[in-house]
């Protein structure tokens, strides 16, 4: 399996686990237990997960492109700009102590999830846009 396949496997399962399924499906007495802040209204929230999902459709896109040795350049850059800044806000927001008063898990989840947007940056960028020994030849931009 291509390295920039791996890369995108881990994005949607990850994605699709830690926040696309609490956010959408999760009754908010679960979240707000778990530690997270909760609003008034939880219509964002929820919106939130079916924005995170539907990343994921287009980080499919991109799986069975990688899968067929290509790399589609759309779904490549959407995860480089999304994790990219994911990442950068969520480190911001983590070293200002902005999640401080939050529950222990989910700044657990939170401080995961700045290492697990560098990481998927860092893949899409090595794998998907320089390409690899694996990717080079099937149209990976160089």
């Amino acid at each position: 399996m291509p390295k920039l396949s791996l890369v995108l496997v881990f994005k949607i399962a990850a994605t699709v686990v830690v926040w696309c399924v609490p956010l959408i499906l999760f009754p908010a007495s679960w979240l707000q237990a778990a530690g997270l802040p909760w609003p008034a209204n939880d219509q964002f929230i929820r919106m939130l997960g079916w924005a995170y999902l539907a990343l994921c459709v287009g980080y499919g896109f991109g799986l069975r492109e990688s899968l067929q040795g290509r790399a589609a350049v759309g779904p490549i850059w959407m995860g480089i700009v999304s994790n990219g800044g994911a990442c950068l806000y969520l480190l911001y927001y983590g070293a200002t102590g902005t999640w401080e008063t939050w529950g222990g898990w989910i700044q657990f989840i939170a401080w995961g999830s700045v290492v697990a947007t560098a990481l998927i940056t860092a893949g899409l960028v090595q794998f998907g846009l320089r390409g690899s020994t694996d990717t080079q030849e099937s149209g990976a931009l160089v």
